[in-house]
């Protein structure tokens, strides 16, 4: 009968799912936003999640939303596990807070921000223009911040575009090729590229930096 309830009071242990809301202050994520407030990064945006420590996958996320003393802004969380926030001066005076209900404990969860391109700019076919413009996006943006900082920031070597499926192998008809959900289209490709067409539109694209 004991040993009968040790194994029960087991299972149930072993079954519980950790779980934990926290509550970060909306000023550090503005301290991102801000940057890409202007024309000159208009496509561009920061998206945030949590890395699981030592696992390097994302950390689930129930909901997000941005709290003040007078009301509530639910956040769209993707499949992922990745949300962004809107570039409001009036809620970082407002000392609004972004409160995240994580899947798993929090002291397992480190914050990721990653610099990306907005869904509006992912599609399946791109022209020499809108290639260019994207890169031009990224490129103004380190060059910014690397005037603005005191050390050299990496620059833009090209775009990386990654896609849903991790598996997916493909070469477009303009010869470039996809290698397990990866795409690389470096400075010299970018610059003779006439278009590009995508197997499907794309989860993100990002920059290739380096320094």
């Amino acid at each position: 009968m004991i040993r009968a309830a040790l194994l029960l009071a087991s299972s149930l242990v072993s079954g519980f799912t950790f779980s934990e809301t926290i509550d970060v202050e909306y000023s550090r994520f503005y301290s991102h936003v801000k940057k890409l407030d202007n024309e000159d990064t208009q496509a561009l945006q920061f998206a945030f999640g949590f890395i699981r420590v030592g696992e390097g996958r994302l950390c689930g996320i129930e909901q997000a939303e941005i709290v003040t003393d007078k009301k509530k802004m639910p956040l769209d969380v993707s499949e992922e596990g990745r949300f962004t926030v809107p570039a409001e001066k009036a809620l970082k005076l407002a000392n609004a807070l972004v409160r995240i209900s994580l899947e798993e404990r929090a002291n397992v969860c480190d914050m990721s921000v990653q610099l990306e391109t907005k869904p509006e700019y992912l599609k399946q076919y791109y022209t020499k223009d809108e290639l260019d413009f994207l890169y031009e996006q990224y490129a103004a943006f380190f060059n910014e911040m690397g005037s603005f900082l005191s050390f050299m920031m990496p620059s833009v070597k090209g775009l990386m575009v990654q896609f849903n499926d991790k598996h997916l192998d493909f070469v477009t008809p303009q010869g470039v090729k996809v290698n397990n959900g990866i795409m690389q289209l470096d400075e010299e490709w970018l610059k003779d590229a006439k278009d590009l067409t995508l197997p499907e539109a794309p989860l993100r694209i990002t920059a290739m930096a380096s320094s």
